[in-house]
Order: C-alpha cells, then structure tokens, then sequence
C-alpha cells in the first residue's frame, strides 16, 4: 500500500532527523570511497577534503572537516583564489545545507490539490518515469515548445540545458534578470564581454553605484574591498539606502531612486567639457567619442542636482577626483544599480566612465575563463531544430538578450498569457520561481494552469510545494559537479560524505531522466567520474589524481594583450552602432523614472550579510543570528503617518499587499522603504523558514527593460499605512 506523505510526516520525519544528528547517528557511517582512496581521510573517517562551497555563486573552495564520518567544519581553502582561506558567514553554515531536517531525501509524488502539500513517497524509477510520461505527453499533445524549464546559476546547468534542448523547448528562464541582464548587455554593447574581470589592488579611487559587497558578499572581492580601503582608497558609495558598505566608505550619497544615470552623465559632462579624459587612451582605443561629447552639453551637475539631489558642487568634485586617479580609478557596473527601467543607461554610462580614465589593463581586465577550451567536452549529437518562438520575447522582441540568459519575468508572462502560445508543463532546477519572480500571484496563477510541474531540489521549497513530483538532489557536500574554471586552475566539487536517504547528484538525475525522454544521447558518460574525467582527459590526469587538493592546473596558453575588445570595432564602443541599428540609443541618454505622489514610496530590496536570494531561510545557523525581517522607514516619513518602530504596516503595491512590522530608522531616504528579499515562505515543508518575515515578491510589479530585459524592481510604488 502507498504511503501518503503530508506535512505532519515532514514534522514526524524531521524532528526524527533532527534527534538522531544531535546525537551523531544521522548521517550514513560510510564517507565517500575515493577521499579514503586516496588519504584525505583516514580508516575512522577523520581529515579535511578539499570541495567547493554552493552557499551562492561565487563558489569558494572550502576544506571539509570530517569526523567519525560527519561533516563538522567548513574551513576557507587558502588554495582558491575565490576564498583564500576565508569563508562567508552563509559558507561556514553549510553544513546545515545538508544536515537541515527539513532535507527531502527520497522522491516525492504528489495526491493532494496543489499547494496542500500532500506527497507519497515513491521510488526514483516511479519518479522518474512520471516525469518522463508527462514531459512526453505534453510533447506529443501540444509541442515540446510548451514545456518550460528554469534554473539558477550553478555549474551542472550546461547538463541541464541539455534536456531542454534536446527535448526541442526554446523556452528556458534564468535568475539573470532578475539581477544582472543589465550590466550583462551594456558590457557587451560597450566591450563585447560580459563582465570585464576588476584588480582590487590598483584601485585609489572606487565608485559603487547600489554595489553592496559587504552584505551582497562576493568573497574575494569583498576581502579585496576591506583591504583597499585599510589601505587609504576612496570608496564613495551611491545608494538611497546607508548599507554596510556605505559605512565603510569614505562618502555615502543618498541619491534618489532612479536618478543614477543622470548622476553619471554629469560626470561624463565635467570629464569632458574640462578635458579631464585620458585623451591617448581615448583617442586609441575607443569609437564614439565624439558622438558622446556632442551629446552631454545639457547634462550639467547643476542639472542633476535637481533630480538627484546630490549637490552640483559634489558631483563636479567627485568627478575631479576620479580622473586625478587615472587609471586606478575604478567605477564599478555592480550587478543591478538603481533597478530602474533606465537602468541599462546607467550601466553603459559607467563602461564609458571607466573608458574615460584609461583604467583597462590597470583595474579592468579582460574576463577570466579563457582557458575552458583547455578542458575535454562530453560528445554529443546536435540539438533538434526549433522554430517555436520564445515566450519570452528573445530574440524577436529583445534582440540584445542573450538566449542562454533570457527574460524570465517575460517567461512567466507569456506563459499566463498565452502569447504567442499556452504552456503546459515546468520543469525547474535548484530554483524557486514563486518567491524569485515579481508579482508572486502571477506565478502561482500559472501554477494553477498548467498541467505538470516537477521540481530538483535539496529542501521542499515554495515552487517544491507546488509541485506534481518532487526529485531529490545530494547536497554540494554530498555529490561531484562538473569542473569549474577558476583562472589558470579548474576546480574540483567532489563528495566529502555519502549522499543521506536516496538523494542523488544533478548529473545522474539529468542523465536518467534523458534516458526515459530518448534524448539519453546527449548524456554520454557512465557516471560522474566519468564526466570529469572527459573533461579532464586533455590534461593527462583524472579525479582520483586531483581529489588531493582539489584542483589541476591548466597548461599555459598564449599571452594576450589586455586591450583588445570583441565589438564590431575592435574598440570600446562609446557610441554604439549595434544599438543603433536596434533603435536604441547609441550614446548614454536621460530617461525620467516614474515619480511617486506624495503618499507613495520606493520599494527598495537588497542583499543581508547572512542569505542568499530566496535560497537560505530555512538554514538554522544563519536564521539564529539575523535579524528580524522588518520594513525600514525614514523618521520623518513614520511620525507623519503616526507609525512607531515594531508596529505592524500595512503595505500595498499594483501587485498585492503585505503586512510587516517596521523599522524606524535615519538609514534610508524619506521616500523609500527596503525590504529584505527571501521571506514570506508559503512552504509548510520549511519549518524554520514559514511564517517568518513578508514576501516582496507580493508587492513587486513586473516591469522589463526593452533593451536587456532586466527586471526593474525598484520602479514599484508602495503605500505604507500602521495595520
């Protein structure tokens, strides 16, 4: 008889779990084989295995302290040029990614209505074949087309994307607009890369437009951050909001919402009607530049005072001492600035203002990566043919969008819409499309729609609850993971633990499921040694030779010269003609951001020191030592309302409302309020995430750039009224 699987069995099973780690009987006795094999661990089970972190995408190197068999430390490994011995506050609580008694740990069907949170426990096989029978079925009945797939940034991703490529869907969402779809196309546009890599070394004068490092924390970066500043850099932070980084700044501008880009162009207007430009640099590496000094004379700091309320005076200084650093200037593109529809101009201001001072091949550089050709490839054979448009509108609508990033927000839209067609089934890989996509009840209205979702995932997060079968991946502790290139080096993910209950790695997931879908071709490997060990082949060693020190060196390759741009020129594009010939504007240009009545306010979000994304709420370590999740408001803003700090806010959006304690505090512009994004989880399956804190993802109104199609987030207008 079949078992059904309710949420009173995820509260018996984990309060079982919870009890057994505590008293060191949890996890399976057996570690992984090849970390004895080859003497990272002794016969007891103790030693440190070299891995790398998945906490969020930077992918530090972390050394795993194993003892009796049980992961009880993660150290920074000194040998990662990401963690440099050194590890996040979300790196060191990783191990209650695996150990977190929520855990699911065998695959999941559900027998209840959707979102009731009803599941049988079933075998992978079962599991597996219902997934396969139902993608099948859609495919035959409506198209291959009609079957979305979505997951976040990760390393196994490439495999991922061969089941919705093999499979024939064009339709494929990624969390890159939601967060840097921006920066991403104005790069491109400006140097023909997606992100030019930054030397922290050099800098003495740093700009960080809405770039939060010690709180959105890239490790080496941030590390690389604190030391410049020890060091006596300036670090001028622009944000609405005083964050932790702007305390550590040197100056903290409150700019108004939306009003970045003409901050930028007035400095480019002070760079260049006072001749403070690298003229040699410009003059030889650059195009355009004519067409942009024609353009700024109206951009005056006396302008953008006005808008963005930012003295005229401070402007023309700031501008003054950036080109006095010359080249180890550095104005960083951030990964989201100001979200605002008018975000990609601001972007492609900040390439053109890092052009201006020369700094390329001084703090920019060429982007990492290069070596990946060094590295042995999977064979296959090549993809079907697809002549579905995309639901999302790229290329046909968004030309400049790269394919493998998308326009997820633009994914579910048409989707709901059935525009240009309906779809019918999701298949979603580590992501959680119902707390990461604005306007949460257009996402769960889809949800209602289609006629299959299933869901990979370490824990039954909000989009796992919704879900028609839930597949159960290893944790990053548990499994092997492609390689990832990290500089001259590629690194080596492997198990420091064998996986708990019937968990499995991404890559015999994909590969099984391939199998049963008839695309099994795309999935040549035996296992996933074996898919390391083709990419290793080329450099004449395989896993258990690099399981050591996690790592292998790539061979030298030829040395290039740091200037040198993949545009059509050649050059820096200040003006560009690929824009052009879209209808877009060529050269950096004024875009007026919506204005909020006098009851209204900016909804700002951002990043906390101790979560990633919507990711990590459930995570026991990092939830005893945060805060409590509560809206921020200005004083001034609070007393007019008769709102005191702790009371209970009423908040509404076009999108929805919310009710949230407040936080009264001089932090922030008087019209703005932030929220913390990752609360408000509707999963029942999470016990220490549910319940706690307000989904933003309720309030925020979905609107996309028509250039890179990045979502602007902060464009939504809110009311704040005591509940």
């Amino acid at each position: 008889m079949t078992k059904t699987f309710t949420r009173r069995d995820f509260l018996k099973l984990s309060g079982a779990a919870a009890a057994a780690y505590a008293v060191g009987q949890f996890i399976p006795p057996l570690v992984a084989r090849a970390a004895r094999d080859n003497g990272l661990i002794d016969q007891n089970g103790d030693g440190y295995i070299p891995t790398m972190c998945e906490m969020c995408v930077w992918r530090c190197g972390v050394l795993a302290k194993v003892k009796d068999g049980k992961v009880v430390k993660l150290e920074g490994n000194p040998e990662h040029p990401n963690s440099r011995g050194k590890l996040c506050a979300r790196g060191q609580s990783g191990l209650m990614n695996t150990y977190d008694p929520d855990r699911v740990l065998t695959p999941l069907i559900r027998v209840g209505k959707r979102g009731e949170g009803k599941f049988r426990q079933a075998s992978w096989d079962e599991a597996l074949g219902v997934v396969a029978s139902k993608m099948l079925d859609i495919k035959q009945k409506y198209g291959p087309e009609t079957m979305l797939f979505s997951s976040t940034h990760n390393i196994s991703q490439p495999v991922f994307e061969n089941i919705l490529y093999g499979f024939g869907s064009p339709n494929y969402g990624t969390q890159r607009s939601l967060c840097f779809n921006a920066m991403i196309v104005a790069n491109l546009m400006t140097y023909g890369m997606e992100e030019p890599g930054r030397d922290y070394s050099q800098i003495k004068y740093l700009i960080l437009t809405g770039r939060n490092l010690t709180e959105a924390i890239s490790t080496s970066e941030t590390s690389a951050l604190m030391d410049i500043i020890a060091q006596g850099a300036k670090v001028v932070t622009i944000d609405p909001r005083f964050t932790k980084t702007a305390s550590k700044s040197t100056e903290w501008l409150p700019i108004k919402p939306g009003t970045d880009s003409a901050f930028h162009l007035a400095m480019i207007n002070v760079i260049i009607t006072e001749n403070l430009y690298n003229k040699n640099f410009v003059d030889t590496y650059t195009s355009g530049f004519d067409k942009l000094a024609a353009s700024i004379n109206n951009y005056t700091p006396d302008w953008a005072e006005k808008i963005t309320g930012i003295p005229a005076a401070t402007i023309a200084r700031i501008a003054h001492e950036f080109c006095a650093a010359g080249p180890s200037a550095l104005a960083h593109n951030g990964w989201r600035t100001s979200n605002f529809l008018n975000s990609f101009q601001t972007q492609r201001a900040i390439t053109i203002l890092n052009a201006l001072v020369g700094n390329w091949g001084v703090t920019l550089h060429p982007a990492a990566g290069e070596g990946a050709g060094a590295l042995g490839s999977i064979p296959q054979p090549a993809y079907p043919r697809v002549t579905a448009p995309r639901l999302d509108g790229v290329p046909w609508k968004y030309p400049f969008v790269p394919l493998k990033l998308g326009i997820f927000q633009e994914m579910r839209d048409g989707a709901l819409k059935g525009d240009p067609y309906e779809a019918h089934g999701w298949l979603i890989s580590r992501q959680n499309p119902v707390l990461d996509l604005p306007d949460r009840a257009k996402t769960l209205e889809l949800f209602g729609k289609l006629d299959f979702i299933a869901t990979i995932d370490i824990i039954m997060n909000d989009t796992s609850w919704f879900s028609d079968v839930v597949l159960p991946e290893a944790s990053y502790l548990e499994r092997y993971d492609p390689l990832n290139l990290v500089g001259d080096k590629v690194f080596l993910r492997q198990p420091v633990i064998e996986p708990q209950g019937d968990a499995k790695s991404a890559l015999w997931i994909f590969k099984e499921l391939g199998n049963r879908l008839g695309i099994g071709d795309y999935f040549q490997y035996a296992d996933e040694k074996d898919y390391i060990n083709q990419q290793l082949k080329p450099l004449g060693v395989n896993v258990d030779q690099i399981a050591m020190h996690g790592y292998a060196a790539l061979p030298a390759g030829e040395a290039k010269s740091e200037l040198q741009w993949s545009t059509p020129s050649g050059k820096i594009e200040i003006f560009s003609t690929t824009l052009q010939k879209g209808g877009f504007a060529a050269v950096p240009e004024w875009q007026e951001p919506p204005q909020p009545t006098e009851d209204e306010f900016y909804l700002i979000s951002g990043k906390v020191g101790q979560q990633t994304q919507m990711g990590t709420q459930n995570n026991k370590l990092l939830h005893k030592y945060e805060d409590s999740p509560r809206i921020w408001m200005h004083p001034d803003a609070a007393s007019k309302r008769g709102i005191r700090d702790w009371d209970l806010v009423a908040v509404t959006s076009q999108a929805g409302n919310i009710t949230v304690p407040v936080w009264v505090t001089p932090s922030i512009r008087p019209d703005c309020v932030y929220m913390t994004p990752g609360y408000g989880h509707l999963s029942k399956g999470l016990r220490t995430g549910y319940g706690v804190g307000a989904s933003d993802s309720v309030l925020h109104v979905t609107y996309t750039d028509p250039v890179s199609g990045s979502q602007a987030l902060t464009q939504t207008l809110v009311t704040v009224k005591k509940a």
